[in-house]
């Protein structure tokens, strides 16, 4: 999906210019994959924009820089205020969002230590991420590449690294027809698409594989969870086999991207009857119904943006 460009960048606490912000080829993060990132959605709401689950994001940022080893000189709070005015100074009404954590320019061995830790962010227009039409439903693969090991790369966290597989999956997906891929973990039990947790529904109940099966804890698969019990439903964390996805009534991807996208087939075997079933559509409606403003936000999930543009300008510091 092209990339529009916007104008401003936040970078260590000063906005920058786009085209500006740049790093050394010799950085640690170039040689050896050493960075951290979130996406975030920011929607349009009647209110005006809102940057929806910020907090949580940021903490997830926190909390992938703790496992790592990496101390970044900003609170949730701090990276919480800098998207808020980097989306108010860039005059975006709905746009993603994207901070990053990295190891940059000092050595080039593999130990980190006289590395300097540089934190980005940026946001631009993003549209659907598996396509204009994938509401209905996109068809997906098993891929042959699985995910990470628990004892190899973290899956909890949200790591750089970790998407050299994601990579795998998908351009195997791709390649060969498909929207996306899903990734079985090293038991061969499903665990996430490339960039998306994933539900199965079978006889009215909801399934979702655990974090122990090398899964992101996905800040949207956590709406999700809140959504179902909201709408009376039962969701269970449980080891999910392959063979369950060809025999659900429905199944469907999450994701700060994905938001909530159903899967039409799965290796060419029709999920259910091939259509959108429909406890995902009331789902997916409930979703969109709450992150575009047509039903009250009742669990506190946005922070508003104000709309003019006089506090970010002077909060370069």
């Amino acid at each position: 999906m092209p990339l529009t460009k916007s104008e401003k960048i936040w970078h260590n606490g000063q906005f920058i210019n786009w085209d500006d912000a740049k790093i050394h080829v010799l950085s640690h993060v170039v040689n050896y994959g050493s960075s951290l990132f979130e996406g975030i959605r920011c929607y349009e709401l009647p209110s005006g924009p809102a940057i929806f689950r910020l907090h949580e994001h940021m903490q997830r940022l926190i909390n992938s820089a703790k496992i790592y080893r990496m101390t970044l000189a900003y609170s949730r709070d701090d990276l919480a205020k800098a998207a808020v005015e980097l989306v108010q100074l860039n005059g975006l009404r709905h746009c993603y969002i994207r901070p990053i954590a990295l190891r940059g320019y000092g050595e080039v061995g593999v130990h980190p230590h006289n590395c300097p830790i540089e934190v980005y962010m940026a946001c631009w227009e993003w549209g659907k991420y598996l396509g204009a039409d994938a509401d209905q439903g996109v068809d997906i693969c098993v891929s042959s590449w699985n995910r990470m090991a628990a004892n190899t790369l973290p899956a909890m966290a949200k790591a750089s690294a970790n998407y050299m597989n994601a990579q795998l999956i998908r351009m195997e997906a791709e390649m060969n027809g498909y929207a996306e891929g899903i990734g079985l973990d090293p038991n061969g039990y499903v665990s996430e698409g490339s960039g998306e947790n994933i539900f199965v529904i079978s006889n009215g109940k909801l399934y979702t594989p655990p974090l122990s099966a090398s899964v992101l804890p996905g800040i949207t698969r956590d709406c999700v969870m809140t959504i179902c019990t909201d709408l009376g439903y039962t969701v269970v964390e449980q080891n999910i086999p392959r063979e369950m996805l060809y025999l659900a009534d429905e199944v469907f991807f999450v994701g700060t991207a994905a938001e909530v996208t159903p899967l039409r087939s799965i290796d060419r075997i029709p999920v259910g009857n091939g259509t959108r079933g429909p406890i995902t559509t009331k789902i997916q409606q409930e979703f969109f119904a709450i992150v575009e403003g047509r039903k009250p936000d009742r669990h506190g999930w946005f922070t508003p943006v104000p709309v003019t543009k006089t506090a970010a300008v002077g909060a370069n510091r």
